[in-house]
């Protein structure tokens, strides 16, 4: 595996578009924010139309809601029928066995191959948390579109004592693509499974080495309480070449090499921001990958219509008391923040007008925060979410030696060279 090619012929290269944690329907009852996730999506799609790929791979979370409305499941039906259907010849073979890639479907075919349907675009998705499998038939939203034939839905376990992943096998031309996925699973259960043994992932029996490997999984990525709280990349096997990691909001577009597996690592983040948690301030990006036999090269393509997001953290000073000082004070921040969010929408002005704001005061002991509701509405013109603009924290000492970095240390390599 190598990173990094040179003018591959177009009918030797396999091209993907990339993109994880959409959450359709996040917000969608807000007047400002409802359309934000279909917009940003959407815009996913006509880069994925712009770019002549040959294929969309979503890594989880493609609804925000387990059970989405009828009206976010319409705009998402619309939205793939309008981008990803047509006449335009789909040059990938699949080789796998269809029945065992799309088991527990009423149609285990690629939606491509489905003479009753024109796709010009296949997309492909496993499930995230928010839009996992539920009920005594163990259906989700992404059945629905499966059935619909708009998207080709994978990764789906029947079962949780032990899990078998098959491969999904493509070719074009010499160029050879297993696609494992693994939809989201309770992160303390799968590690264990990890541990014992409990997941097989099963390789291509013919010319293993000659298949370019890609992982798609939907888990957390770093640890956030008891160890069993997250995956470790070490878990997963040493012959992938590719991990495509969801669930992590946190756009990290540079490739990052884990050494133990070899296998390098994108965690591609949201297309949308579901909190005002400092990560969602990173330029949101979806991703061009073209592969060529053993080769590959990756292109980040920052995403324009995402809502400006603008996150400061600020101390409160002692000797302010009184609410109209607190509220002065706030408010020179929030002024500021909102010229950097001007400063903004002139660099793109795709993006929406009303910003996301998020100030984080730490206040002392002795001192009463003041009503956030109330603060915002002298931004209501002006903030797209007036009633939480203000995050008040209390004040407490925080032991440096305990705390631990934001994610884990990886190395990148120098002869990287990210196109």
């Amino acid at each position: 595996m190598s990173e990094g090619y040179e003018n591959p012929p177009e009918e030797e290269s396999l091209s993907i578009l990339v993109a994880t944690d959409n959450h359709l329907g996040y917000a969608e009852d807000d007047p400002i924010r409802g359309e934000d996730s279909f917009i940003a999506f959407e815009e996913v799609l006509q880069h994925a139309v712009h770019q002549k790929v040959d294929m969309i791979l979503l890594g989880g979370d493609l609804f925000h809601d387990n059970k989405p409305s009828r009206a976010t499941v319409h705009k998402a039906t619309t939205l793939l029928r309008k981008y990803c259907f047509g006449d335009t010849p789909i040059q990938i073979e699949f080789l796998s066995d269809q029945t065992v890639n799309f088991e527990g479907s009423q149609f285990p075919r690629v939606n491509y191959e489905d003479p009753n349907l024109n796709v010009a675009i296949p997309v492909f998705s496993i499930h995230g948390n928010h839009d996992d499998p539920a009920g005594p038939q163990g259906l989700c939203a992404l059945d629905m579109l499966s059935a619909s034939g708009v998207l080709n839905y994978f990764g789906k376990a029947s079962t949780v004592k032990e899990i078998t992943i098959h491969p999904i096998l493509l070719r074009k031309g010499p160029t050879k693509l297993a696609i494992y996925g693994l939809g989201s699973v309770r992160d303390e259960r799968l590690h264990r499974m990890f541990k014992d043994e409990k997941v097989k992932v099963l390789r291509p029996e013919n010319d293993k080495d000659d298949w370019f490997n890609i992982f798609v999984i939907h888990q957390n990525h770093v640890k956030r309480g008891a160890p069993t709280s997250y995956i470790p990349e070490d878990y997963l096997p040493d012959f992938i070449d590719m991990v495509i990691w969801g669930h992590e909001h946190d756009c990290i577009p540079e490739l990052n090499l884990n050494e133990t597996i070899n296998a390098y690592i994108l965690q591609p983040g949201s297309s949308v921001a579901t909190s005002l948690s400092e990560g969602e301030t990173l330029p949101k990006h979806c991703f061009k990958l073209q592969i060529w036999k053993k080769h590959f090269c990756l292109n980040k393509i920052p995403l324009t219509t995402v809502r400006p997001f603008i996150f400061k953290d600020v101390n409160l000073p002692e000797e302010l008391k009184e609410d109209k000082a607190i509220t002065s004070f706030l408010q020179f921040h929030v002024d500021e923040m909102l010229d950097r969010a001007n400063q903004m929408k002139e660099e793109n002005p795709n993006a929406p007008e009303l910003p996301l704001l998020r100030l984080r005061y730490h206040y002392p002991e002795t001192t009463t925060p003041i009503n956030s509701a109330k603060f915002g509405i002298e931004y209501k013109d002006r903030a797209a979410n007036t009633r939480d603009i203000l995050h008040p924290v209390k004040q407490k000492e925080v032991d440096a030696a305990t705390a631990g970095p934001a994610f884990p240390s990886r190395r990148r390599p120098s002869e990287m060279r990210l196109i």
